[in-house]
């Protein structure tokens, strides 16, 4: 009897009424905090443990809540797992992202669910030769996934795309073009879709190409239900950069008080607290101040391995301050960031136990000091 229970317990967590109250973009950015990525998982071309994650359990995602997250971001696979002359999604695969959904959804956490890079069938076909059956299969794709989870409530947002790759406004036309597929298709399937929170991304998820070339939005027949995403790896030298390079070195050290005054080439040159300012002012000023909640869907910096215990030490200062910064401003900016992760960062995937706990504590800090913009 109390498995039957718990059945019906269960049930009435993920099932929802069609039609159900729905909260506008900017109720939804006020509720959201921080966020996480469950990166190199279910958009891993060859399967969702193809890249070292392992199957995501229950317990992980019960792990991220317990350290303050109340995001996730799942980024997602769909071209590999469909048949690609009809696109037609393979039934296991949208079963088994439902499932994950489903973990966060019970954890009562936002769940952006994405159209990842995927072969770069819609990303890295920003251009007019291509733009007809790229919109066909985003028609395609988006009408299954929004059928198929169109009784969930605002918790779940869709996001168009990941990275599109634009750089110029004849592709920020096309890309348009793909957003509004994707808000099309999106509503068309009624029920709580008609009101659901959708996300488009600027062109590259770069914030000054975003600042120059996104001038107009998608058309939408509600209002107020549209957020903006942008991703943020500045400086690349410090954040991304794994080796030495003609045009520029590895930066160990950010932050005003993190420079090191013995290794001073490793010093970073630019991107520092000046530039986390301007830059997210910029999507404040272009799209928060006008009622457009923006989501910092990516952003990081990785840890290297020095052989000098004292740089290290003062490597690893630069990156959890780097973390706390980022945070910080961004919510006092109105974005809302979502930390990238994969494998073995912070997380054991297979024991859902913190690797990094200090870039988690300068992430949940950051949040704390924050004094939030209100939408």
């Amino acid at each position: 009897m109390k498995n039957i229970f718990l059945v019906i317990a269960l049930l009435i967590t993920i099932t929802f009424p069609a039609n159900a109250k729905m909260s506008t973009a900017q109720q939804i950015a006020n509720k959201m905090t921080v966020g996480w990525n469950l990166g190199n998982t279910l958009e891993a071309i060859g399967g969702e443990g193809a890249w070292g994650a392992g199957h995501t359990s229950k317990q992980l995602i019960d792990s991220v809540k317990a350290a303050g997250f109340n995001t996730v971001r799942l980024p997602v696979s769909w071209f590999i797992h469909s048949d690609t002359v009809t696109s037609v999604i393979h039934k296991a695969w949208i079963d088994r992202v439902k499932e994950v959904v489903d973990y966060c959804i019970n954890n009562d956490m936002y769940v952006i669910l994405n159209m990842h890079w995927d072969k770069g069938w819609l990303e890295n076909r920003i251009n007019k030769a291509n733009q007809a059956i790229v919109n066909k299969r985003q028609y395609a794709y988006w009408t299954q996934i929004a059928n198929y989870f169109k009784n969930y409530d605002e918790r779940l947002l869709f996001a168009s795309a990941n990275e599109p790759s634009a750089h110029d406004s004849v592709q920020m036309s096309v890309l348009l073009s793909y957003h509004q597929t994707f808000i099309d298709a999106v509503r068309a399937t009624g029920g709580n879709n008609s009101l659901r929170t959708l996300i488009v991304q600027g062109p590259s998820t770069d914030i000054d190409e975003t600042n120059k070339l996104m001038n107009t939005l998608p058309k939408d027949k509600v209002a107020n239900r549209m957020m903006v995403e942008v991703h943020y790896y500045s400086p690349y030298q410090f954040c991304l950069m794994e080796k030495d390079a003609d045009w520029g070195k590895i930066a160990y050290y950010w932050g005003k008080n993190n420079h090191s005054a013995t290794d001073t080439i490793r010093n970073a040159t630019w991107g520092e607290e000046n530039d986390v300012d301007k830059k997210f002012e910029s999507m404040k000023t272009k799209f928060v101040d006008k009622g457009i909640p923006v989501i910092i869907g990516e952003f990081g910096a990785f840890r290297k391995r020095l052989s000098n215990p004292s740089d290290q030490a003062l490597h690893n200062a630069s990156i959890e301050y780097y973390y706390r910064y980022t945070v910080k401003t961004a919510l006092n900016k109105g974005l809302i960031p979502v930390c990238w992760d994969v494998p073995g960062l912070l997380y054991n995937r297979k024991t859902s136990r913190q690797v990094d706990s200090a870039v988690l504590n300068a992430i949940m800090q950051g949040e704390k000091e924050s004094v939030r913009y209100k939408y």
